[in-house]
């Protein structure tokens, strides 16, 4: 069996669009297709035709470009059954436990609400990649602009759990924003002290800081660290209660 071949395709301003192809198996999906145009363009390049869409959230930065791409490749849309009615061209629901197959491939279904409501995770385990669209980012977390902090933080704990060499494909590049807030909260951490270094160089050269791992996040992110002694020294509250850890800090990017 091969290996799925991702591809990142960027969007808009700071969105990252995602292709995920196995030609043996003749099956190519596009993940969180928000815009149309750069997507037709890499598939042309690359010779491929869509047979799925994969959707994580209903944003319309994930989903703008789903009718147009089914109504061009016929294909068939997967995504968060918890917000079903708000995703274009749904034929698939999905949720927490769920398996999906995709030729020789199987995604395992997490529900990661917070971001949004119904917001899902898709983790292909013998490929070592997961597609979170805006729960994780590198160095960060979605805002919570329908769920709980306890609910963002379940999230964050359990993706903490996954294999750590697991590759994070998150949606943005907001990792040098994300990276300035980090070392705030969490300045004794040398392992982020020497990620932010490394990540200024990328940037420097526009070399994309996705996909990370969920080994390096759980180092360095500090949505995934609110157990860290310094993190909770810093923001002024030892050993509370996690929960509130993560959200004092979530509080405190929102203001920064």
């Amino acid at each position: 069996m091969t290996a799925l071949t991702i591809e990142l395709v960027p969007a808009f301003d700071d969105n990252y669009i995602f292709l995920a192809y196995d030609r043996e198996d003749g099956v190519a999906a596009v993940v969180d297709p928000g815009d149309e145009a750069p997507v037709l363009k890499r598939l042309e390049a690359l010779g491929l035709t869509l047979t799925h869409i994969f959707n994580t959230h209903h944003h319309f930065d994930h989903t703008g470009a789903n009718l147009a791409l089914k109504d061009r490749f016929g294909l068939t849309i997967a995504g968060p059954k918890n917000e079903a009615d708000k995703i274009p061209g749904i034929d698939i629901e999905l949720g927490e436990g769920d398996r999906f197959t995709f030729g020789s491939h199987e995604a395992q279904i997490f529900d990661v609400p917070g971001h949004t409501a119904g917001h899902i995770g898709w983790w292909f385990e013998r490929d070592e990649a997961l597609f979170i669209g805006d729960t994780l980012f590198a160095l960060g977390c979605g805002r919570l602009f329908e769920g709980t902090p306890a609910q963002m933080w379940d999230a964050m704990s359990r993706l903490r759990q996954l294999p750590p060499q697991t590759k994070v494909y998150c949606a943005h590049e907001y990792t040098m924003g994300n990276a300035a807030f980090a070392v705030t909260v969490e300045p004794g951490n040398q392992d982020l002290l020497n990620r932010v270094e490394d990540i200024k160089k990328m940037r420097a050269d526009n070399i994309p800081t996705v996909p990370t791992t969920i080994g390096l996040e759980a180092a360095t992110n500090p949505f995934m660290r609110p157990d860290s002694p310094n993190l909770q020294q810093t923001i002024g509250l030892d050993g509370g209660d996690l929960v509130a850890i993560f959200a004092e800090t979530r509080t405190r990017k929102d203001q920064f």
